[in-house]
């Protein structure tokens, strides 16, 4: 493919609560065995991108060693590869990323060196499959300055995290809006963008003199006038998982017999890094129905309506409802768990009761298995 590839991962959340006090929300797992930033770089890869630097920052150690191989999403490769870029001290730089536009600008070096004509910019926080050749295509076809990948959400759902946007019947934005408190569309920005190499570099070093540091308020708000920007509609699967209540309803969706299938049987595949790990062990008097179980992990309770990721224990006479329990997890004997998110690598004491009464509960509790 003739483009490069940009993540964003290194941004923060508040509204993910506790779940980010531990780690960057790119690096969030999902679907038992996945972690947010897989899709993206899954994307990438199928799309025969060969070139892929990842912008990491915030709580970026999970991240990091997640993305220590690359070979996992074949970017193992001489020419080209993966490329993790955290906020480096220089003699002429000692800021943190102050926003996206500027997580590109102090590694501009990165497009400079490159050789590919176009940038295919993607956040990593969100759920989806996508041929970016179909999004250049458009673009090209289009003789657009930046093509921004969009869908139309349902009505009754609350915008006021998405940008949104307007388009005319030559589907040319002509107006778009960064987090409306009253969204005037319905049609919102999917965080992914294609733009031309040296335009791109252009705009960043530009907005870097202006003291500008967002790409989408800086660039995409301020010259929607002046560029020909342009949206290119979807209508598969894509959720953001920027909130705890989201989180929890993309891997519920994974219960799904049809989202299932669409990520996990359907081509192109969803790549992620492997543990050498034995497969679920369901002991005996186990009742499992609904639920992903991921592989380390042994079961002597019951489990209903819930994603289990890996080498979590369940203790005799447990329930778990409507819950997702994340890695290294375990929990004691006579535990009832419903409508929760229990962090990783937590110990829950036996005849513990945890349950979400006005919403999604998460649940912390020290853990003493590691107390030396």
């Amino acid at each position: 493919m003739r483009a490069i590839g940009i993540i964003l991962a290194g941004g923060n959340n508040y509204r993910m609560k506790e779940l980010s006090q531990k780690r960057a929300i790119a690096a969030m797992p999902v679907a038992g065995s996945y972690r947010s930033i897989d899709f993206a770089l899954s994307n990438m890869s199928n799309s025969h991108i060969q070139k892929v630097g990842v912008c990491t920052q915030y709580n970026a150690h999970s991240l990091n060693e997640h993305l220590s191989s690359s070979k996992w999403w074949d970017f193992g490769r001489k020419q080209g590869g993966l490329y993790v870029f955290t906020p480096t001290v220089t003699a002429d730089n000692s800021s943190w990323y102050r926003g996206t536009a500027d997580a590109i600008f102090q590694n501009l070096s990165f497009l400079k060196n490159s050789h590919e004509p176009y940038v295919v910019i993607a956040s990593g926080d969100c759920v989806y499959k996508m041929d970016y050749n179909k999004v250049l295509e458009y673009h090209i076809a289009k003789k657009a300055d930046i093509t921004v990948v969009c869908r139309d959400m349902p009505i009754d759902n609350n915008l006021e995290r998405y940008g949104t946007l307007r388009m005319n019947e030559e589907c040319r934005i002509e107006d778009f809006e960064e987090k409306p408190i009253e969204a005037k569309s319905h049609t919102i920005s999917c965080g992914i963008y294609v733009i031309r190499r040296r335009q791109l570099i252009e705009l960043i070093e530009k907005s870097a003199e202006e003291g500008r540091f967002d790409f989408v308020k800086d660039i995409l708000i301020r010259y929607r006038g002046l560029k020909r920007i342009y949206g290119y509609k979807i209508s598969d699967y894509w959720r953001n998982i920027a909130t705890v209540e989201d989180y929890y309803q993309t891997n519920m969706d994974f219960l799904k017999a049809d989202i299932r299938d669409y990520f996990f049987k359907q081509y192109p595949d969803v790549y992620s890094k492997v543990d050498d790990l034995p497969p679920a062990k369901y002991n005996t008097g186990a009742k499992v129905k609904n639920s992903l179980i991921a592989s380390g992990s042994i079961i002597n309770g019951t489990v209903e309506n819930s994603v289990l990721f890996k080498q979590v224990f369940v203790g005799n006479n447990c329930t778990i409802k409507n819950s997702i329990i994340l890695n290294d997890v375990y929990i004691g004997d006579n535990t009832y768990i419903e409508n929760c998110i229990v962090e990783s690598r937590d110990t829950i004491r036996a005849n513990s009761y945890h349950r979400g009464e006005d919403g999604i509960k998460i649940v912390i509790e020290k853990n003493e298995r590691y107390v030396i």
